[in-house]
């Protein structure tokens, strides 16, 4: 046998075997989250958002645990979203994944971080969203395509938190 066609089979074969791995991986954490609540239903006519940028869902994960992806309801999707804050919550509209709708209620605070679930940026490139699901503290990280816009969610999601009823604002950078 040629070395060559030796060396593509045992390359083919590993690749194989880590793609194997990695999907048992991800049926394993789905299996392990599978008491993450149902998300929120959408609405259907939102309305007019106090703020919306275009950019990337980063992920899900659990609060406080950047690295703990949330792969339940394909909240652990990297993928271009639009992050728009309305008087009644925000939501996510995602490309290639259900919208991702937070009701204000459930928000618990919001920062700007460097990094979550693998994706990592210059000091205080992503907005990370703290919120509850019912049992489970997460945090939802965005980056926005225009630095500019970083800070006008900012302020509109600090407002949002402020004046919602169940606020436990923990806010902050």
């Amino acid at each position: 046998m040629d070395t060559k066609l030796l060396s593509a089979l045992v390359t083919a074969a590993i690749i194989a075997v880590v793609l194997v791995m990695m999907w048992a991986g991800w049926r394993s954490r789905l299996k392990r989250q599978a008491d993450v609540e149902q998300l929120p239903q959408v609405p259907g006519a939102p309305g007019e958002p106090t703020a919306v940028a275009e950019g990337q869902y980063v992920a899900t994960t659990t609060a406080g645990d950047w690295l703990d992806r949330i792969a339940v309801h394909g909240l652990g999707i990297r993928t271009n979203a639009t992050l728009a804050v309305y008087p009644h919550g925000v939501i996510y509209d995602r490309s290639g994944a259900a919208a991702l709708y937070i009701p204000a209620a459930s928000l618990t605070g919001v920062r700007q971080d460097s990094g979550m679930a693998g994706k990592f940026v210059e000091k205080d490139g992503l907005l990370v969203l703290a919120w509850t699901l019912g049992a489970h503290a997460l945090d939802t990280g965005f980056r926005t395509r225009r630095a500019a816009d970083k800070d006008v969610l900012y302020q509109a999601l600090q407002e949002l938190i402020s004046s919602a009823p169940a606020a436990g604002a923990t806010s902050g950078k």
